[in-house]
């Protein structure tokens, strides 16, 4: 999907998590995961939401709606 004019990473990672049910689809770069696992300080990088989400593999995406729907 990233191929196509306008689809970037994250869009791709929320169709898979939204329309295709996809249980380990990740958008690590998305702000609001940024910011909800930042603890109180600046949002964390891409690369270290990603590394600390390894661990919730292969169930990355309901941390994702965890996170989001508890975001403030």
């Amino acid at each position: 999907w990233c191929e196509l004019p306008g689809i970037g990473a994250w869009t791709a990672h929320y169709i898979a998590m939204r329309a295709l049910s996809h249980p380990d689809a990740f958008p690590a770069a998305d702000l609001v995961l940024r910011k909800a696992l930042a603890d109180g300080g600046a949002p964390q990088s891409a690369r270290a939401v990603e590394s600390l989400a390894e661990r919730w593999r292969p169930w990355r995406a309901y941390a994702v709606m965890h996170l989001w729907r508890n975001a403030n």
